[in-house]
């Protein structure tokens, strides 16, 4: 249906999203005692054309999520990034870092210790600090990427030694379910994790970001102490392929 709509038409599609999905972030923010500002709103422009990026940018997007490095790389000159900043969000193999290290803001899938070597080496090459979530795997789930809950403390404190590499945070995508109680339990078990390792207080190791939730469940991520949620077809409209 939507390579049927005119531009005109989905701008309209992407204000009306917009506005729908910041109410819904206001009233999930206040729900859990925080501030509606407390939350980052992160659109994911996967397959969606710098057109309609850069509108949603023109609507106050200021932070987008890209999955694949050569897709970010071959949309970057088209797009507005004067006031909206750029992360790297799907899995990133090790090959690939050289060419997106320096390009975007923030690495929200670092899932191994080889990973975030390979990212510290290419930023002492180019002369930046390199910041990164550690993504949790916190269903267990053989098809996915991320660390086991179990390993991210050993994998933070020896990234913590690395030069030209830091961590803010952790992301993660909780298995599908059904139910919004078990739903919840994951959100809320990477929340309490996240917790864990803020009071730990690990040498150059920030928990500033908790980055969880998407389109079908973002207001129970922020429920469940999200500081920032991943939006793209309830932005967007349904991804074209």
């Amino acid at each position: 249906m939507m390579e049927k709509l005119s531009v005109n038409e989905r701008f309209e599609i992407i204000e009306n999203n917009l506005e729908v999905i910041r109410k819904n972030i206001e009233k999930a923010a206040l729900q859990s005692g925080r501030k509606p500002q407390d939350i980052t709103l992160m659109a994911v422009t996967k397959t969606v054309e710098p057109v309609f990026i850069n509108h949603a940018i023109k609507c106050g997007i200021d932070l987008i999520g890209e999955n694949k490095v050569q897709e970010f790389l071959s949309k970057e000159e088209y797009l507005d990034l004067k006031n909206c900043k750029a992360h790297l969000i799907g899995h990133l193999q090790t090959n690939k870092v050289k060419q997106i290290v320096g390009r975007v803001e923030m690495i929200q899938s670092v899932d191994s210790l080889k990973l975030a070597k390979e990212i510290s080496k290419q930023s002492i090459n180019k002369a930046v600090t390199t910041s990164c979530l550690v993504e949790v795997n916190i269903g267990q789930e053989e098809s996915k990427t991320g660390i086991l809950a179990s390993e991210v403390i050993n994998l933070l404190e020896e990234i913590s030694s690395l030069p030209s590499i830091k961590v803010e945070g952790l992301m993660s995508i909780p298995p599908i379910c059904e139910d919004k109680k078990e739903l919840m339990q994951y959100f809320m078990k990477m929340n309490d994790l996240f917790v864990d390792i803020k009071a730990k207080n690990i040498d150059n190791i920030n928990m500033n970001v908790l980055s969880m939730g998407m389109s079908g469940d973002y207001t129970e991520a922020i429920l469940c102490g999200s500081t920032m949620v991943r939006v793209g077809s309830s932005i967007f409209g349904p991804r074209l392929y």
